[in-house]
């Protein structure tokens, strides 16, 4: 038991554990940012702009069929969904992007040197012999 115990103790405090926990946190507060993002501002300006259309309460309802009550189909919440899906796609398209870029950065291998004046001198006494061979 003091085994499993130990195991679990080293593999909770591992590096990539603590990155992936803080990741769904900040991930979740960041859904919840765009959620209002969505909700509060964006789908109430859209359906200002399409006549006053409030997208939350657009829904179809279907006849239940014999006893069976019926059922409703919210469209509406699926569009706000899909856009709040949007946003936080091109949203993190542009972070990997810009993350992309900076390991890029760090990637290239850097410049060589200048050469220094012994190397440029010795250059042109090369070439200059090379010149009086030919």
């Amino acid at each position: 038991m003091k085994k499993l115990i130990k195991e679990f103790k080293e593999f909770a405090v591992k590096g990539n554990m603590l990155d992936i926990a803080i990741g769904i946190i900040i991930g979740a507060a960041f859904g919840r940012i765009v959620s209002s993002l969505v909700n509060d501002i964006l789908m109430p300006a859209l359906g200002i702009l399409l006549g006053g259309v409030d997208f939350s309460g657009l829904a179809f309802t279907l006849k239940g069929i014999g006893d069976r009550p019926p059922v409703t189909l919210n469209y509406g919440r699926f569009i706000q969904t899909f856009v709040d899906f949007f946003i936080v796609a091109f949203a993190l398209f542009f972070i990997v992007k810009g993350i992309n870029k900076l390991k890029r950065q760090q990637e290239l291998p850097p410049s060589p040197p200048a050469p220094s004046k012994e190397e440029i001198l010795l250059t042109e006494i090369r070439d200059l012999l090379k010149e009086k061979k030919v």
